[in-house]
């Protein structure tokens, strides 16, 4: 087992809003940003970010109306005004290098940023997403959000709800492992029931393509991309994931096996081929 390395909770103000990260690991290190995915929040990574801590600065961004950070406009919920956050975010934290890696929508927001920002990024892991997602994939995951309960009578409700709607995700976890795991991402309300650490905004807010085509982002990226995809993945499919090793020559695939979308990136084939990947950077300029 790894050792359990310190949590910092740190805020910044950011885009008009305050943002919440977690940070792991010992300042002057290399540095890794995390993004989460759309219903997730920062507190997803920690298992992996535990283990990156050991040699990487590690922040867990909790994405604007998520976690702990705070909720924007309704109107604001859509990969454009992400990518702006993570750049006055960088620049309140004083970043000047860094590795990203990115789940689902996380992925999205580093595949969009980088080719903005391309000085800063070092390289960055696209979990279990591309600039097209298969609409199968699509549709699951808009049923679960927009159709989510508003409240849970307790945390036990809450984790049978994870284990009916994210089974591509946590099927592998104990029941132990998955009420840590969801319990984050609620809270409990003064009338003593459980609701959602998310804007209920971001469940009904109509898409809002970025100003950038996916595909035309993805092309442009020029640092090295690792695509870690579910072997079962409804959202990244195999034909997809070989499109974009065509798409960009800076591009490589791994597959986990017996996991859908997405990888927490503790399983062992996902943990190693990340680390890896990271350890090819020897960029020690954390800031």
């Amino acid at each position: 087992m790894p050792p359990i390395y310190p949590v910092r909770d740190i805020f910044v103000q950011a885009n008009g809003l305050r943002h919440h990260l977690l940070a792991r690991g010992a300042p002057g290190s290399p540095v890794v940003i995390m993004i989460h995915g759309l219903a997730g929040q920062a507190h997803t990574f920690d298992g992996i970010a535990n283990i990156l801590a050991a040699h990487y600065h590690v922040y867990c961004l909790d994405v604007r109306g998520r976690g702990e950070s705070e909720w924007g406009p309704p109107d604001q919920y859509h990969i454009d005004t992400y990518v702006e956050d993570l750049e006055a975010v960088r620049q309140a934290l004083g970043l000047q290098r860094f590795a990203i890696v990115g789940t689902s929508m996380g992925g999205l927001i580093a595949m969009h940023y980088t080719p903005l920002h391309p000085q800063h990024v070092s390289r960055i892991a696209l979990n279990d997403i591309g600039p097209e997602i298969h609409p199968e994939g699509l549709q699951r995951i808009l049923a679960y959000i927009q159709n989510a309960p508003e409240m849970f009578a307790d945390i036990k409700a809450v984790v049978r709800y994870y284990r009916e709607h994210y089974t591509p995700m946590v099927a592998h976890l104990s029941d132990d492992q998955l009420t840590e795991f969801a319990r984050y991402n609620v809270r409990r309300s003064d009338t003593g029931v459980y609701v959602w650490k998310m804007d209920p905004a971001i469940r009904t807010a109509p898409p809002k393509p970025p100003a950038t085509p996916p595909w035309d982002a993805y092309r442009a990226i020029q640092c090295p991309i690792l695509i870690l995809r579910g072997a079962q993945s409804d959202v990244l499919t195999p034909q997809i994931a070989q499109n974009m090793l065509q798409a960009n020559p800076n591009a490589r695939l791994v597959e986990i096996p017996n996991v859908g979308h997405a990888p927490l990136l503790t399983e062992p084939e996902a943990r190693k081929a990340l680390q890896a990947f990271l350890a090819e950077e020897h960029t020690t300029d954390p800031r």
